[in-house]
């Protein structure tokens, strides 16, 4: 059983032409639905203002929450924020803690929008309004529902707006492992930042990722990861630079899980990037990085592995 997150708003027709597939979350729900009794559906609700305003600057939670972002802020974010897109914006992150919340509850947990890491304190960037990572990590902490939260972030852009959110706070780690050539031009410094030539494929890619996320899990030790899954290093992403292939995607949510379970961490998936002409193909290769997850969790619980209950630990 696959808890999965999910909201009718997150499915926001588009404000405007852009290189973002404003259809791909309805095109997620749609091809999670027909998997049945397989997947167990919550709902999100909009994000408590003040959850806002612990991340962000609160003229700028104003400005988009009251749909009147400058334009100047608009075109860093790519889009016009209409007022549809702020009530999306406002609910986003609410999923993607209630994701954690279940994901602590039952081992693992996915969100079907979410990963907007380019967001920083007092503007949006890259087709990213509010940061659902660095709200809902500051949230879990101050609730005190555990005690070190991990970003992981292997979505092909540098997590910059996460990094920069969250930096100096001890009890919150970020990784970023990403394309060095590519957006954003000013990267900020996460705790582990992994940049990555132009054009590597599955097998380094996944040397790599291993080689750099254990150390950094076992010396942190979190008690929950916040995983954006971004599908675009693949290898026909309109936006990537990287060359993983459908298998390399899949191997890599294994792998993440698979470090994951070992060490009894819970995770909660965000969808993060995946850009291109087809959105339907785009949809399916997030589906299939929330279906590898939620398998490997499955089938760890299966094998007696007690995942997500932190008492167990």
């Amino acid at each position: 059983m696959i808890h999965v997150v999910h909201h009718p708003d997150y499915v926001t027709p588009a404000p405007t032409r852009s290189t973002y597939r404003w259809n791909k979350n309805g095109l997620i729900r749609d091809l999670l639905l027909d998997k049945g009794d397989a997947v167990t559906w919550h709902r999100a609700e909009t994000t408590p203002t003040a959850w806002l305003e612990a991340v962000h600057d609160e003229d700028y939670v104003a400005e988009v929450l009251g749909a009147q972002v400058p334009k100047e802020k608009e075109r860093r974010i790519g889009f016009p924020v209409t007022a549809a897109v702020a009530s999306r914006a406002a609910i986003v992150p609410q999923g993607t803690w209630l994701a954690a919340c279940l994901a602590l509850e039952h081992g693992f947990a996915a969100n079907t929008a979410g990963g907007s890491h380019h967001a920083l304190a007092n503007t949006g960037a890259g087709f990213c309004v509010f940061n659902d990572l660095a709200v809902a990590a500051a949230r879990l902490i101050d609730e005190r529902r555990v005690a070190r939260v991990l970003v992981v972030d292997c979505d092909v852009h540098q997590g910059d707006g996460t990094a920069a959110l969250l930096a100096g706070r001890p009890e919150i780690a970020t990784y970023s492992i990403h394309a060095e050539k590519n957006f954003p031009v000013r990267k900020a410094r996460s705790t582990v930042d992994v940049p990555l030539p132009d054009k590597v494929g599955d097998e380094v890619y996944l040397a790599t990722l291993e080689s750099t996320l254990v150390p950094l899990l076992d010396e942190f030790r979190p008690e929950l990861i916040l995983y954006q899954a971004g599908v675009d290093p693949f290898e026909g992403d309109r936006l990537g630079r990287l060359s993983l292939t459908l298998d390399g995607l899949a191997q890599r949510e294994r792998l993440v899980a698979g470090l994951a379970i070992d060490r009894g961490m819970p995770l909660a998936s965000t969808v993060g990037g995946g850009y291109g002409d087809d959105a339907l193909a785009i949809a399916e290769r997030h589906v299939a990085s929330i279906l590898t997850l939620g398998e490997t969790f499955a089938a760890a619980g299966d094998a007696g592995l007690r995942v997500g209950a932190l008492n167990a630990r």
